[in-house]
C-alpha cells in the first residue's frame, strides 16, 4: 500500500495543516494501529455516558455530528464533521462521553488505538502541537456556534451553516465551494440552529426566493456564495484556515 493510499493519509495531511511534520512524524502516524469500519446513518459512534472506548475515530469518508440533550428529550447539534476530522479526540485523555455522535450519511472511520494515540501525542511534541492546534479550532466553531444560535435571525442562522459546510468542504478538497450536497432532514437542520423544522422550512423558501441558494432536495447550490456570507454574517476566521505550519514566534 502507497503512502496517499493508507486510510491514516488524511490524518498526516490534517496535521500537516497544523503544525510542520518531520518524516519521522508522517511514519509514525501512518504506523499506528487501527481497524477501518463502517457506519451507516444514523448508527452511534460514541453515546453520552459511556466510558470512554479504546479506540479514537477518524473520518475516512462521509458526514457525522454532535449532539447533546435535554431532559426532555430535545435534541441540540453542536457540530458537523466531515473527512480529515477526528470525532473524539477530546476524549483521549477523558475517562467518559459528554455527548454523542452519529453518522449523518454513510461513515468510514479508522478506528486508531487510543493508547498508542496517548503515546504518539506526548513522545512526539510536533505532533502534540497539531493535536493541540486543531482541538482548540474545534472549540472555536463550538463558539461560533453558541453566537449563531443565540444571537443571529433565523435566516442568518441557516445561512450561516451552510457557508461554514461549504468552506470547509472547499478547505478538505470535497467541493469546489459552489455548492455540496447536504444529508441534513429539517428537523436536523432546525435542531442545529435551534429552529422548528418548519421555522426551517419557511427559511430556506426564503433564502431561494432571495436568489441565496438553489436546491434540488438535499443538494444545495451557490450562485453567488458571497452575497450568501453577507446575510448570514459570515467571516471565515474562526475556522483559522490560514493557521500557519511555522513554530508560533
Amino acid at each position: 500500500m502507497s503512502r496517499d493510499d493508507h486510510p491514516l493519509s488524511k490524518l498526516v495531511r490534517k496535521l500537516e495543516s497544523r503544525a510542520p511534520l518531520s518524516d519521522g512524524d508522517r511514519a509514525a502516524i501512518l504506523a499506528l494501529p487501527f481497524a477501518e469500519r463502517t457506519y451507516e446513518a444514523p448508527a452511534y459512534v460514541l453515546r453520552e455516558g459511556e466510558p470512554a472506548k479504546k479506540h479514537c475515530s477518524f473520518v475516512i469518508s462521509g458526514l457525522a455530528f454532535r449532539q447533546k440533550l435535554a431532559a426532555t428529550g430535545a435534541r441540540q447539534i453542536v457540530s458537523i464533521h466531515m473527512a480529515g476530522d477526528v470525532l473524539d479526540l477530546q476524549h483521549l485523555f477523558l475517562n467518559r462521553a459528554d455527548h454523542s455522535v452519529q453518522a449523518l450519511s454513510r461513515l468510514e472511520t479508522a478506528e486508531i488505538d487510543r493508547a498508542a494515540l496517548q503515546d504518539l501525542v506526548l513522545e512526539r511534541p510536533t505532533i502534540g502541537r497539531a493535536m493541540w492546534i486543531d482541538a482548540l479550532i474545534d472549540a472555536s466553531i463550538f463558539r461560533e456556534w453558541v453566537l449563531n444560535v443565540g444571537r443571529r435571525d433565523a435566516k442568518a442562522r441557516v445561512a450561516h451553516l451552510l457557508c461554514e459546510v461549504s468552506v470547509r468542504m472547499e478547505a478538505a478538497g470535497l467541493n469546489d465551494g459552489q455548492g455540496y450536497h447536504l444529508p441534513l432532514t429539517q428537523e436536523q437542520l432546525g435542531d442545529a440552529v435551534g429552529l422548528t423544522s418548519v421555522h426551517v422550512n419557511r427559511t430556506l423558501k426564503a433564502l431561494s426566493e432571495l436568489g441565496l441558494i438553489r436546491r434540488d432536495k438535499r443538494h444545495v447550490r451557490f450562485d453567488d456564495l458571497d452575497r450568501l456570507k453577507v446575510a448570514a454574517d459570515f467571516s471565515a476566521l474562526y475556522l483559522h484556515l490560514d493557521q500557519s505550519r511555522a513554530p508560533a514566534e
